[in-house]
């Protein structure tokens, strides 16, 4: 996983709070799977740097000024909840920005971008298993890939995934069952037309 918390970040957390290697340590064990989380609903590894940076930010400056409800259990679905609205505000801004300039190389230098900056890392990981599994989770649609992404790396419950997205605790298990499903279907293609080599 590349470095989850920007030095900006890092020092907005420092210097806004005086307990800061509980800061730390909490970003060490949940920053990735939030990064991850904003990798998966930005266009681009720098947008999710940014929309992270940006929900880290006004967590902090919620907890140091005293207006979050909630202790540091709650940091995290508030966080979840932050970095969906700012994608999506992101998203808006950038779909008329497109509009009005009409750039269609954006898509082709984001594909090419995150082509070698891959979700999952790890020394074990074959890179042909990788690349196929997270073209199979973005070619699904987004309601069953967050889910999926929240669960597994963001270790979260149905029910937390539920609050987040605005949904029922059953609604959040059949996506992720729905999801797991065309996931096994879109790699056993991948398997019988030979791009898969496991």
């Amino acid at each position: 996983m590349d470095e989850v918390t920007p030095m900006a970040t890092t020092t907005a957390v420092t210097e806004a709070s005086p307990a800061a290697s509980a800061w730390r340590e909490w970003l060490e064990l949940h920053g990735p799977k939030l990064l991850l989380f904003a990798r998966q609903q930005t266009r681009s590894h720098e947008d999710a740097k940014d929309i992270f940076q940006d929900a880290l930010v006004k967590l902090v400056e919620k907890v140091r000024t005293g207006e979050f409800v909630g202790g540091q259990e709650s940091w995290q679905p508030y966080l979840y909840t932050a970095i969906r609205r700012l994608a999506i505000d992101l998203s808006r801004r950038d779909d008329r920005r497109k509009r009005r300039e009409d750039n269609v190389t954006a898509d082709a230098e984001t594909e090419q971008y995150e082509a070698f900056h891959p979700w999952f890392e790890s020394e074990t990981s074959d890179d042909e298993t990788r690349a196929q599994l997270e073209k199979s989770l973005k070619e699904l649609p987004a309601k069953f890939s967050e889910v999926i992404l929240m669960k597994i790396w963001g270790e979260r419950t149905f029910a937390e995934i539920g609050e987040t997205l605005g949904i029922s605790q059953n609604t959040a298990a059949s996506r992720y069952r729905y999801g797991l499903e065309a996931l096994k279907r879109n790699l056993g293609s991948a398997r019988r037309r030979g791009d898969l080599s496991i």
